[in-house]
């Protein structure tokens, strides 16, 4: 379950409403905002950077609430809901509209908080992308072990994992075959949220770090996140994370067993959204093999 922060009693007088008079004459409109973010790493650092700041979200719902009148508080919640999950590292929305002076033809006791309200809960479900590899102890068991733990994950949802392969080591020190697989997955959790999750799971199988592109017993990369298909996938840039992954485009361990788990699959690279199985046929594969059942 995620962290909240919650926004209560956000008031704007302004016109919304079916009938004819209540799209010139004012009346107050107020929203709750509650949504869903890990904010541990804030909390931990007392970083506003790595929080999302509540002042935003609310100047954006009051900017919602001042726009063009509309007919239905349905239409303002979900508005609301869509303008919070626009900012990065919100994962859900949980946007309650009330509309105490509504012209309902009947008393309400209560001249603030009565009247009729509407209560939406929106969240992410995006596509997700993770790559996994292991070369050292008990690699298939490894591996299983780490696709069973990323589907118990909340907010996670396997989809599909593509057959494993068996590949040379890429770079770095003389080191034992890889078994690789990808993983196609639905998510809410934000971007930084799942890579968290990824390296505790790489952690308990005793990941370590000590030398680049060494041995492991367990990697696992988050590749991307959205579908550059629609415009949808996400772009970061930060020394904790960038997306889509830098060098995705470039990996035939990555790249095969994508193109045959999902033909129609696309990436983001540096020259435009590719073809996952156009670019698996522009680099080198000899040392990629299919792993006999």
């Amino acid at each position: 379950m995620s962290d909240t922060i919650t926004i209560t009693g956000l008031e704007v007088t302004t016109c919304h409403g079916v009938l004819a008079s209540e799209k010139v004459e004012p009346q107050r409109f107020l929203a709750d905002i509650t949504f869903g973010i890990d904010v541990r790493r804030a909390g931990e650092s007392d970083d506003l950077t790595r929080s999302v700041s509540y002042a935003d979200v609310a100047q954006a719902a009051e900017a919602v609430l001042r726009g063009e009148p509309v007919d239905l508080i349905e239409t303002l919640a979900e508005r609301i809901a869509a303008s919070t999950l626009s900012f990065p590292g919100v994962e859900s929305a949980t946007v309650t509209i009330r509309k105490p002076q509504a012209p309902a033809g009947v008393p309400f006791h209560d001249a603030r908080l009565g009247g009729p309200a509407v209560t939406v809960h929106r969240e992410h479900d995006r596509p997700v992308v993770i790559a996994a590899g292991a070369n050292l102890g008990d690699r298939q068991a490894t591996l299983e072990a780490a696709i069973r733990a990323l589907d118990e994950t909340d907010g996670l949802t396997v989809v599909a994992v593509a057959p494993l392969v068996e590949t040379d080591p890429v770079g770095g020190p003389d080191q034992p075959d890889y078994l690789n697989t990808v993983i196609l997955g639905r998510s809410r959790l934000a971007p930084q949220t799942l890579l968290d999750r990824l390296h505790q799971i790489e952690r308990w199988h005793h990941r370590t770090r000590e030398v680049r592109w060494g041995a492991r017993t367990l990697d696992l990369d988050l590749i991307q996140v959205g579908d550059p298909s629609d415009g949808s996938d996400l772009s970061s840039d930060t020394d904790e994370l960038t997306l889509p992954h830098p060098r995705a485009c470039e990996r035939g361990f990555v790249l095969v067993p994508w193109a045959n788990l999902d033909p129609g699959a696309r990436l983001r690279t540096a020259d435009g959204v590719r073809a996952v199985s156009d670019l698996a046929a522009e680099v080198d594969i000899t040392g990629v093999r299919a792993v006999n059942d």
